[in-house]
């Protein structure tokens, strides 16, 4: 049985209501290996992404016919609504205002519905219609390529590093295994383990249980389960001494400000952002700030060109290509 099968059968069909892990347990092993996301949809086929395509499946398996594909049913979401939220939504409002959950596993649950707005502000999705189960996984060795750009083995130090990319590429798994590797250390590089603070917002790089993380990121590393980033790395900063600060996805202004804190403590930090070029990060409002002042040592630019995780190019504080996917070598610094 492979990883992402024991993903399947470990955390996702039990949240499910039985025929739908019946219709998937018949595809073929190889489209479950490369499977990224379960999309249910109220009346719409059960439709899997596989890589950098989706297949719709029916009775008989897959198939590129809506018309023969399993439909999904207002029950259906019903039903795995509720196993997801433990039949207690309440519990889960903070992170269903966000348009998520994220389930055990480190699985990260979307959602879509009819939303409930007051004073401009979403309070709650109702009428949930659609449901997006992204798949997390833990791939040893992803970040090998990574490794040697991100470490100053003469400075015995780890770069400021921004890991920048769309939805859907590979930045999560790729923070994943960057952690883990420099929490083991790499003598050839000169680096030994790091001590590594990990704010995990969403609960979805260490997918902790009971605070626990299920996902091994190494023997040095500390997690801060499902705090808001901001604090949380201040927090760490503050409690565990640690050499590098790791997280998800910047973007809020208190975001800005706790990366620049943790920068002039001399704290090194590590964290991903949603764009497709550096470029586009200067007109973003508080990480576009960061990016004028240099803040970061490394950008590293991934897609799903090739599948998810795609290392495009690498570029320096200046913005020089150091690494670029269509050489394969340095090309310059």
């Amino acid at each position: 049985m492979n990883n992402t099968q024991n993903i399947l059968t470990q955390y996702i069909y039990p949240m499910l209501p039985p025929h739908i892990p019946k219709l998937l347990m018949q595809l073929p092993g190889k489209l479950l290996a490369n499977l990224t996301e379960i999309r249910i949809r109220v009346n719409q086929p059960l439709l899997l992404v596989v890589g950098n395509h989706d297949v719709m499946v029916a009775d008989f398996g897959q198939t590129t016919i809506a018309a023969q594909a399993y439909h999904c049913t207002m029950q259906d979401l019903v039903k795995i609504f509720q196993v997801m939220c433990k039949n207690s939504v309440y519990a889960f409002e903070p992170e269903l205002q966000q348009g998520y959950l994220t389930i055990p596993g480190g699985h990260r649950v979307g959602l879509a519905g009819q939303a409930a707005v007051f004073d401009g502000t979403v309070k709650a999705l109702t009428r949930i219609s659609s449901l997006n189960i992204r798949l997390a996984r833990s791939i040893p060795g992803c970040a090998k390529l990574i490794l040697p750009f991100v470490i100053d083995s003469i400075n015995r130090r780890i770069y400021n590093t921004l890991l920048i990319s769309p939805p859907r590429c590979g930045k999560t798994t790729i923070l994943r295994d960057l952690i883990r590797q420099l929490s083991i250390g790499n003598t050839n590089l000169g680096i030994p383990g790091v001590q590594i603070g990990l704010v995990d917002e969403r609960s979805e790089i260490a997918a902790c249980e009971n605070g626990i993380p299920s996902i091994d990121l190494g023997p040095r590393v500390d997690v801060l389960d499902a705090c808001p980033k901001a604090k949380g790395l201040l927090m760490l900063i503050r409690s565990m001494a640690p050499e590098v600060v790791a997280t998800d996805e910047l973007g809020r202004a208190e975001d800005t400000a706790a990366i620049q804190e943790a920068i002039s403590a001399g704290v090194s930090v590590i964290a991903t952002i949603h764009s497709r070029t550096i470029y586009d990060l200067y007109t973003r409002p508080h990480i576009g700030e960061l990016v004028q002042h240099k803040a970061f040592d490394r950008y590293v630019i991934l897609s799903n060109r090739l599948g998810p995780g795609t290392i495009e190019e690498i570029y320096n504080t200046d913005q020089e290509k150091i690494y670029s996917h269509a050489n394969e070598v340095k090309v310059c610094g």
